[in-house]
Formats: structure tokens, C-alpha cells, sequence
């Protein structure tokens, strides 16, 4: 037996758990982020001044965004290798809560630790402790519980042991992961206790690879064979799964063509002859040319979110039917699938067996090239449009594609940027392309971008961020000049909401509350965001043509500190049409003219929804 207080046993039992998959094996936890508070600065900080190198601590600047970083890392590392993060109680705990629900939407693992308040009640209330009438056994933690995978109290030292074990269980299952929160009273974090020694002997989380079942399998095979317009649609589980050269066997056997979820893009090589692009509200016209024909729909390592099926209207035909390859049950089942509920990579080399000697016909097969290549040449055009006298984004876009190297990644997450990424940009590498849309959190880029970093310092991340982004959290540039890891960061200045600016117009709500200025006038505010990166520590570059932009951007690359670049755009130039739909309901009844325009058109989207059932 061991006397440790339980903030010490749980940062022992943390540096000794591994996961370990195909014979390969890595840290679950990497280190530590934590901002310390009275809840858990004699607890779990002083636990990891003791333990040193044996979880590393990392001093972040704000709760939401050591969230984002540790998903960041995790997402990047294959969901294998994470962070803890810890907290104290009341507002820094409560800060988490974006970051917990991000994770658990994008199905990546983290591990929250919020202080909570005393588990004795000794002194209460205490400094930030909620109060509630009816109840004495809640906290403002409790509010972690709908958007963890895994949550439990700490009420006793005796409850560790049983609540580590199960919480690690759940971080290392693909099919469950997420947030995973214990919430830990200040008092009992300090408490001593003695533990068994087992509790802290090594333990390795083997990651297997589940099969899909025979029956099921033999179901898709016969419908798969059946089909003569089959449509793959890639997402972001084939490539948590290393299943992308499983997925380039299958294409290339069967002539089946790929479309990519925002989670599922590198799936394949932009120019790999069955790569179709982007599927959906922000796809390639490609893509959904062949979605709307296609009778039966694979869907590999995707949740079917409305994006991908652009609200249930990219599949008309009319007799579509659906196989989802998913190790998530919940995911397997949905628009009443054929299931194979199996690792992504297993499910894909059976399918590859089953389907041998079979492939789509040669008309078809050359028509996905067609429209492929039809799409590559809009993306060229947008690229180098010659728009001025301010650029359009898909311009910065295209030299960021020009400058960048096959294993560079791009990241990314919310505003209008994300989107055109979906579109214009051309992968080359299945790590290559991380924007977080699952959640499409504001905010996540830099904070996202410095766990990228982290998991692979081998690679150039380059962070793309609008300023109504950037104006949400840009304080880690503070942590990435402090721990020195380099980031180039993308500010592309235009003034305000944009995204959700043209979004407002084209609902007939003429852009309201999204624009920067004065209030009662048109005139921009004075903000200057390059002077506040600089602020923050951060080399920065100034541009306002493309040229000026191509040249900030290769000297930024070359620079061994965290270097932005900020540009200025015109937001009035939008990225090349999807032609496709995504549904925002528009008010039925309206004194606006605009708004009853738009719905009028609202309801000629929404005719060509399917329930999909």
C-alpha cells in the first residue's frame, strides 16, 4: 500500500497508462494543462510540482482553449495520446464546459479535472460556490454531465481507484470517447490515503480493431454489388483509424468514388482518380452531382451530419440505400443503414474481400473523373481570381496552397473559412487538413493549432483564422511564444461577422448585429489585430495585396517563432457555389420584405428534404 493524497495518485496513476494499437505503443496522457485556483492549487498542482517529468505540465492562458489543444493534440495523435486538464472550481471549471462539449461532439478524448467545492461542507459556502435551494449535492460541474461521455464526483479517496479505471476505459474506446470529467472536491484532493500499489503499475488500453459481422457483412456486399452508382463517403473515422491506404485499395479495385466529410478530408489525394472532393452544404459540385444520382450510399467512419448530407437533400435518388461502416453503434444505424459496425479500417479490407472481382462500370467511373477535374478547374479559378483592390479569401487560400509542403496541415474551425477550405483546399496528406466542424467553435484555431503542433513539431501548421475568431481567443499565442512552439497563424481581417453576415442576408435578415462599426454609423472601428498579436508576443507581418501576402507568408514559414500575418479581404467575394442546400429555418410571418423573399425560397429548399429513416 501507498500513502498519497488523491490529487498524487491520480497524477501517478495518469503517467503510467499507454494505449497501444497494431503493436505500437504511446502515452494516453502527454502531459498535463491546468490553471490553478484555490479549488486545486494545494491539490493537483502541487501533485504535479512533485511528479515532474512524469506528466509534464504546460501553463495555458485560458480554461476553453487548454480544451482545445489537448482535442487538438488527441485528434491529431488518432485519438491514441491526449491531455489532462485541470481547473479550479467555479468559473475556471465552468470555462470548460465549450471546450468539453466540442470534444465530446468530435468524438476525441480528453480528460477534465475541475476542482470542486468541499466535500464535507465544512465551510460553506465557499468562494465561488453555487448555492441552490433545493439542493445540497450540486455544483456548477454538474454541468458537464450532458456534454461528457464519462462524469463522476470524487467524494471519498476510496472512489478513485474504481473512477480512474472506468474513466480510462472510456477515453481508449473509439466507439465512446469524448469528454471525460471528474469532478474533484478541494478537500479531497488533499486528502491522504493509502492506496494499493497495483492501482500505479503500468497499464496498456489496447486499441483493437473489431470486425464487421458476417451476416452483416454478406448484406452489404449484396447490396454494394447491386449498385450502379455507389458513392463512398469518407469521414473523419478512416482516418483516425489509419484507414486511408485501405480506403485507396478499395477505390482503386472497385472504381467506387470518394467523397470527404470536413473531418474526412486527406482521405484520399486531392488528385487520386476516384477523389471527388467535398460532399454537401459546403461540397464540390462533383461531389454532389454524383450524391443526388447514387443508389447506394457507403458511408465510412461519418455521423451524417447536416453538413455532409446537406439536410437530408444531397441523396435523391429515390430508391438510395445506405451502408455505414462505423465502430459507433449510434452512427452505424442511421437513414436505416445496412450496419457494419466495425473498426474502419477492418470494415474496408472486408469489404475490399468480399467485393472482389467486382467494380462500378466504365461510364461511371469516367464521369466521376469528368466532374472531378471540371471542379479542379473552378478551384484554380478561384485561386488566382485577380480581385482587388482588396483580395478575395479564396485568393489567400490559394497562396497558402501554393506555398505549402504535401505534409503541411491547415487548421481551422469557424466562420466562412472553413467552408471554403472544404472546397478549395487540396489535400495531399491524410493529417494534412484539420479544421474542427463538428462543433464549429470560434475560437478553437490558435488554441487547436498549438496542440497540432505539439503532437507533431515535424510539421509546418499553419492556423487560419477570421478576426471575429481571433477577437474570441487569441491569448495562446502567448502560450506557443512561451513554450516555443511555432505556429504561423493567417488573420484575415474583414471587419466583422462575415460568415454569419451573408448567411443573415441571404435568411432576409440584411446582415443584422454582424458587422464591426460604430454604432448608427458605417465607419470600421480602429481595431488593430496585428498590434494585439504582437502584444501577445508573436512576430508579426502586415499585408493588403496578394503579392505582399505571398511574400509575409514565405518569410513567416521560414521564421522560427510564432509568426501572424494579417491580411485584409473583401468579404463581398463568395467561393464558388455548391450548388446545395443547408437547412436555417426562415420566420414564416414577417413585416420585412426581404424576410418573406427568403422564405419563399426556404421552402422551395425544403421540398427536396427525405427523412431517410
Amino acid at each position: 500500500m501507498t500513502v498519497l493524497t488523491v490529487a498524487q495518485a491520480t497524477v501517478r496513476f495518469l503517467a503510467n497508462q499507454w494505449t497501444e494499437r497494431d503493436g505500437v505503443r504511446q502515452r494516453l496522457f502527454a502531459g498535463c494543462f491546468g490553471i490553478f485556483g484555490h479549488g486545486n492549487v494545494a491539490g493537483l498542482g502541487q501533485a504535479l510540482l512533485e511528479a515532474g517529468d512524469a506528466l509534464p505540465y504546460h501553463l495555458p492562458r485560458n480554461e476553453q482553449a487548454m480544451v482545445h489543444t489537448a482535442v487538438g493534440y488527441a485528434r491529431m495523435r488518432n485519438r491514441l495520446s491526449t491531455f489532462a486538464c485541470t481547473t479550479s472550481i467555479g468559473p475556471g471549471a465552468t470555462n470548460m464546459v465549450t471546450g468539453a462539449a466540442l470534444a465530446t461532439i468530435n468524438r476525441v478524448p480528453v480528460l477534465l479535472l475541475p476542482a470542486d467545492t468541499f466535500a464535507t461542507r465544512v465551510a460553506s459556502p465557499v468562494l465561488q460556490e453555487l448555492e441552490l435551494p433545493g439542493s445540497l449535492d450540486v455544483s456548477v460541474n454538474d454541468c458537464f454531465r450532458p456534454v461528457s461521455v464519462f462524469f463522476d464526483r470524487i467524494s471519498r479517496p476510496e472512489q478513485l481507484a474504481s473512477s480512474l479505471l472506468a474513466a480510462t476505459r472510456v477515453l481508449t474506446d473509439p466507439a465512446a470517447t469524448g469528454a471525460v470529467t471528474l469532478a474533484m472536491p478541494q478537500d479531497v484532493q488533499a486528502e491522504a490515503h493509502d492506496f494499493p500499489e497495483e492501482l500505479f503499475a503500468e497499464r496498456v488500453w489496447k486499441v483493437r480493431r473489431p470486425a464487421p459481422a458476417a451476416e452483416d457483412l454478406a448484406e452489404a456486399v449484396e447490396l454494394i454489388r447491386t449498385a450502379r452508382r455507389p458513392l463512398l463517403v469518407s469521414g473523419g473515422g478512416t482516418i483516425y483509424s489509419e484507414a486511408t491506404g485501405a480506403l485507396r485499395a478499395l477505390a482503386e479495385a472497385t472504381g467506387i468514388p470518394v467523397a470527404e466529410t470536413q473531418a474526412g478530408k486527406g482521405s484520399l489525394p486531392f488528385d487520386h482518380p476516384a477523389a471527388v472532393g467535398a460532399i454537401g452544404a459546403t461540397g464540390t459540385t462533383a461531389a454532389n452531382a454524383l450524391a443526388r444520382e447514387a443508389d447506394v450510399v457507403i458511408g465510412v467512419g461519418t455521423r451524417w451530419s447536416d453538413f455532409t448530407t446537406a439536410s437530408r437533400t444531397a441523396f435523391q435518388h429515390p430508391g438510395v440505400r445506405f451502408v455505414n461502416l462505423n465502430v459507433a453503434p449510434v452512427d452505424a444505424y442511421k437513414h436505416a443503414g445496412v450496419p457494419l459496425v466495425a473498426d474502419a479500417r477492418a470494415g474496408l479490407l472486408a469489404l475490399a474481400d468480399g467485393l472482389r472481382g467486382w467494380s462500378v462500370e466504365g461510364d461511371y467511373a469516367a464521369l466521376a473523373v469528368r466532374l472531378a477535374q471540371e471542379w479542379e478547374r473552378t478551384v484554380t479559378r478561384a485561386h488566382t481570381l485577380g480581385h482587388g483592390p482588396l483580395p478575395a479569401q479564396s485568393e489567400i487560400i490559394g497562396v497558402v496552397q501554393e506555398l505549402s509542403e504535401p505534409a503541411d496541415v491547415v487548421v481551422c474551425a469557424a466562420g466562412s473559412m472553413p467552408g471554403d477550405l472544404h472546397k478549395l483546399w487540396r489535400t495531399r496528406d491524410p493529417k494534412g487538413y484539420h479544421v474542427e466542424y463538428g462543433y464549429s467553435c470560434m475560437g478553437y484555431e490558435i488554441a487547436g493549432g498549438l496542440g497540432v503542433k505539439m503532437a507533431d513539431p515535424s510539421r509546418e501548421v499553419t492556423v487560419m483564422v477570421g478576426d471575429g475568431s481571433y477577437l474570441m481567443m487569441a491569448q495562446e499565442i502567448a502560450t506557443a511564444v512561451q513554450e516555443g512552439v511555432k505556429l504561423t497563424i493567417v488573420l484575415v481581417q474583414n471587419h466583422g461577422f462575415q460568415s454569419i453576415g451573408a448567411l443573415s442576408e441571404s435568411l432576409g435578415s440584411q446582415r443584422f448585429g454582424t458587422r464591426y462599426r460604430y454604432r448608427g454609423a458605417d465607419a470600421l472601428l480602429p481595431v488593430d489585430l496585428a498590434a494585439n498579436a504582437a502584444s501577445l508576443g508573436a512576430q508579426v507581418l502586415r499585408a493588403s495585396t496578394v503579392e505582399e501576402f505571398r511574400k509575409a507568408l514565405a518569410q513567416a514559414r521560414a521564421a522560427e517563432v510564432t509568426t501572424v500575418v494579417h491580411v485584409e479581404t473583401d468579404p463581398s467575394v463568395p467561393a464558388p457555389d455548391s450548388e446545395s442546400w443547408w437547412d436555417v429555418p426562415v420566420a414564416q410571418v414577417s413585416e420585412l420584405e426581404s424576410t418573406r423573399r427568403a422564405r419563399v425560397a426556404y421552402e422551395e429548399g425544403r421540398r427536396a428534404q427525405r427523412p431517410l429513416l
